[in-house]
């Protein structure tokens, strides 16, 4: 059997750091208010003339050195996740192709906002599976702060910009849990709650951007359940139990979505890694980002379960496998 190993990772945040205290002074709140509600301390926010495609070619290129590829002979498939492409057309992913000097192959956009990381490992892993492709790039990639609306305090002190990246290798593998790389994925999406996380704009709608409006408590309450519901699924498919995980690598969007759900779960608190104090909700950025943390500060190391699992507008949500 063949599985999509894990080969390297890296992740990227624009240097311009924003506090809470800074954002108090833009709108109403306050440190104590969002980190009550959130858990979030700080963001990083891009500046002007940084691209989705500028903070994806960062962490790519270290999720490509330290997986010792080089992207002009031996890559063959980007999938880059992002909500907030540079352009309309053609895809990030392609602007990031050239950028990184690759020729061969194909690269693509997935947009699934906050779970697209998610569906862009499953597509990638679908494709080296099948033989499409040998080495894939996968990467989630925002800067979010283009499409926030800065005088909406239930949503600007949320979100934030960054980029994280994972190299995977299409290896051959005995076919059981024992083997490295991506065991079991799990998507899932419901249209029908479009009207509780969207952006209020588009190219066909209204020609413009837009900005995020969303109603909190509804996501809360959905993504508790279906982020539980899609780590139950990947686990059975697996043939594994939940106690079997060494780390879960949720989606950084608000500590007590996280909290909510391990304790549903019954995960012990202390296997989920959490960063979103630091880099708040990245979106397609999150769970890239938080697994590149707990990769370079040592917790993750080789052989452990890795869970990664995600809920985004749409609603999208997703689960995805790996032994490391």
């Amino acid at each position: 059997m063949i599985r999509s190993v894990i080969q390297g990772c890296g992740s990227y945040l624009p240097p311009q750091l924003v506090t809470n205290d800074d954002l108090a002074k833009k709108v109403d709140t306050t440190d104590e208010w969002i980190q009550a509600r959130t858990g979030i301390r700080e963001r990083h926010i891009a500046g002007e003339g940084e691209l989705a495609s500028g903070l994806a070619l960062e962490a790519a290129r270290k999720a490509l050195a330290q997986a010792g590829i080089d992207p002009t002979t031996d890559l063959d498939l980007i999938v880059l996740a992002t909500t907030t492409p540079d352009d309309t057309f053609p895809a990030t992913a392609t602007t990031l192709q050239a950028a990184l000097g690759m020729t061969q192959g194909s690269a693509f956009d997935v947009q699934a906002v906050c779970s697209g990381f998610i569906y862009a490992m499953t597509v990638a892993d679908s494709l080296l599976r099948t033989g499409q492709a040998q080495t894939a790039l996968v990467v989630g990639a925002e800067v979010f702060s283009r499409i926030l609306d800065w005088e909406d305090r239930g949503t600007c002190v949320l979100f934030g910009d960054g980029a994280g990246a994972v190299v995977l290798k299409a290896e051959e593998g005995a076919g059981t849990t024992s083997d490295r790389g991506v065991l079991a994925t799990r998507l899932h999406s419901d249209g029908r709650m479009r009207e509780a996380l969207y952006v209020d704009g588009g190219p066909g709608r209204t020609g413009t951007v837009g900005h995020v409006r969303m109603q909190g408590k509804e996501v809360f309450r959905h993504a508790v359940v279906n982020m539980a519901k899609v780590v139950e699924e990947v686990v059975a498919e697996a043939g594994i139990s939940l106690a079997d995980i060494d780390w879960l690598v949720p989606h950084q969007a608000n500590k007590r979505i996280l909290d909510s759900t391990a304790k549903k779960l019954g995960i012990d608190p202390a296997k989920v890694v959490i960063t979103v104090d630091q880099h708040a909700n990245t979106s397609a950025a999150s769970v890239p980002l938080a697994l590149d943390v707990a990769v370079q500060d040592g917790r993750i190391k080789r052989g452990d379960l890795v869970l990664m699992e995600a809920m985004g507008g749409g609603f999208t949500w997703g689960a995805c496998l790996v032994r490391w």
